[in-house]
């Protein structure tokens, strides 16, 4: 069996997006062009594209495709974004908060989906918390790693749910301007690992100055 690294995408330059985003309209023979349509024919992932950009709307603008619904939006692309919506403002989402600066679909989109702002509040409460996985004691940093190094989106929604969208150190929090990113208390360096129990939320200012040293 022989072990390959995904490609990565991170330092794609955003013209390389947007020209795969238009030959994906090309080949599709259409004006414009859905998620799904996206990530069945792209050579990336729509939500590269979307974290990129801002939103899928951004990324047609810019592309100089019009905009388009696409009806067929995974429940898991929704809670998504409602994780990035959450981190953005600081709080649980109103249902008016879900303005097209914060958000990439309307909260209708989620009213229709699950037929009341509160139950598709529950819906992702409840996915957020599936499959969570148990507490993994630090290992040493020259052995297999048993988690990722990054958070995935439901790691990500659950910290961001217990400790109130505000920084661990200093209390900081959108609603005074502050970015919030998802921190590792014991560093992945020194052998911590990527789970529940093993990571907080701290402003970007905190987060850059902390150190690895533990005290």
């Amino acid at each position: 069996m022989r072990f390959e690294l995904e490609p990565h995408h991170r330092d794609t330059p955003d013209d390389t997006l947007i020209a795969d985003l238009r030959r994906v309209a090309v080949e599709s023979g259409s004006s414009s062009v859905t998620i799904d349509q996206y990530n069945d024919r792209g050579r990336y992932h729509a939500t590269t594209l979307t974290r990129r950009f801002g939103s899928w709307f951004k990324a047609l603008e810019l592309a100089g495709l019009p905009k388009t619904r696409n009806l067929n939006i995974p429940d898991e692309a929704l809670f998504e974004n409602l994780v990035e919506v959450w981190t953005k403002l600081g709080t649980q989402p109103k249902y008016n908060q879900l303005t097209k600066d914060v958000s990439q679909y309307s909260s209708g989109t989620y009213e229709k989906r699950f037929g009341t702002w509160r139950r598709a509040l529950e819906a992702f409460v409840s996915w957020a918390n599936e499959g969570v996985a148990p507490l993994v004691d630090a290992i040493p940093s020259n052995t297999i790693r048993r988690t990722a190094r990054t958070a995935n989106w439901r790691q990500r929604a659950i910290v961001l749910m217990r400790d109130g969208a505000t920084c661990r150190l200093c209390g900081a929090s959108p609603q005074s301007g502050a970015r919030l990113h998802v921190d590792h208390i014991i560093p992945w360096s020194l052998g911590g690992e990527t789970v529940i129990e093993n990571l907080q939320i701290l402003c970007e200012q905190c987060n850059v100055g902390k150190s690895n040293i533990q005290v």
